[in-house]
């Protein structure tokens, strides 16, 4: 089978094709022939060396979101058939519940070994069923940008029908946001810096855009599509350099997702106290909320946006193509 490694992160031509025999499934064990994998902005960051948060930095095989079919099965497997189509979790060790230290220990393409490999063995734990509605490039999507979502809209505080969310941007977090929400029956505003892109969310269903660089301040925009009263929720993508107009931009007693860190700078707390808003912290998110978030895509039909699909062999020019800023959605791999 052949895999990618980085031998040392730093610099993304140090990404090296290899080739090694297919590994057999131990005791709960599947063995997983992948078919499609997804980038994610932490997959860049660690390519470059610029992620903090638990990497291995030798030898690593990367990216957390795969897609494939069970071909075979260790001893004792019990949630599993061969032929069956599933998703890696971004987590292997965090099946439901509050996460605990030892679970961030198992992220996917950082902490261990990824998914840029042909065939790969997974704990029985670690995967859920793909939606039957989606295809492996689809499916492939969905367990770090659309679980993340899934975790700060409907969990802790579950999103309610007409509701207001704005989101940050149209990279895949933020596309999931859109038709998660939409799916729920609440109302989203979308920023960007790309007219083009603009257009499309709203076909997708946004209700209201501001283009941030037609519009620098773009809090005070997003104060006038709701009248002044501003919005029930942020899904924010920016972190320092965006959250202080987040926080402007939500309502008194809102919640403002911190995502991604995107951008170096201090925070001010004061307009948290003066908003009595909520600012929670989100890291992906458990099996469990996986499989309810798939129950909804399921029953709602729901299409992940794909921006592009590389080969196998163009991993790079994908990894390079994300770094651009210029896509849509999700960037996508496909494998042979």
């Amino acid at each position: 089978m052949r895999l990618f490694r980085f031998p040392k992160t730093g610099n993304l031509d140090d990404l090296t094709l290899m080739e090694q025999g297919i590994p057999k499934p131990a005791e709960r064990q599947v063995l997983v022939r992948l078919r499609a994998a997804s980038l994610n902005y932490r997959d860049h960051a660690i390519a470059m060396g610029r992620y903090g948060m638990g990497v291995s930095p030798e030898n690593l095989i990367p990216l957390s979101d795969g897609a494939g079919e069970v071909v075979d099965l260790g001893p004792g497997v019990t949630r599993w058939k061969t032929g069956d189509r599933v998703a890696s979790t971004f987590f292997q060790a965090w099946p439901r519940g509050e996460a605990q230290p030892a679970d961030f220990a198992t992220a996917l393409g950082g902490a261990i070994d990824g998914v840029l490999t042909e065939y790969r063995v997974f704990d029985e734990n670690g995967l859920v069923h793909l939606p039957a509605n989606l295809s492996f490039e689809e499916g492939a999507t969905l367990p770090c940008a659309a679980v993340t979502v899934w975790n700060a809209l409907f969990t802790q505080r579950p999103l309610r029908a007409g509701e207001t969310v704005l989101t940050l941007g149209t990279g895949g977090v933020s596309m999931f946001a859109l038709q998660l929400a939409r799916a729920a029956g609440a109302r989203v505003l979308i920023t960007s810096s790309s007219d083009e892109k603009l257009e499309r969310a709203k076909q997708l269903g946004a209700s209201g855009t501001v283009n941030y660089k037609t519009h620098p301040e773009w809090d005070k925009e997003i104060l006038k599509l709701t009248d002044g009263r501003g919005v029930d929720h942020v899904v924010e993508v920016g972190g320092p350099g965006t959250l202080q107009r987040s926080l402007n931009a939500v309502r008194i007693g809102g919640f403002v997702y911190l995502i991604g860190v995107l951008t170096g700078g201090d925070i001010n707390p004061l307009p948290i106290l003066g908003k009595n808003a909520t600012v929670r912290g989100i890291y992906v998110g458990s099996r469990e909320m996986f499989e309810a978030m798939n129950s909804a895509i399921s029953v709602n039909g729901i299409q992940p946006v794909i921006d592009r699909v590389f080969s196998f062999e163009e991993t790079k020019d994908a990894y390079r193509h994300l770094a651009s800023g210029s896509h849509m959605g999700k960037v996508v791999i496909r494998f042979p």
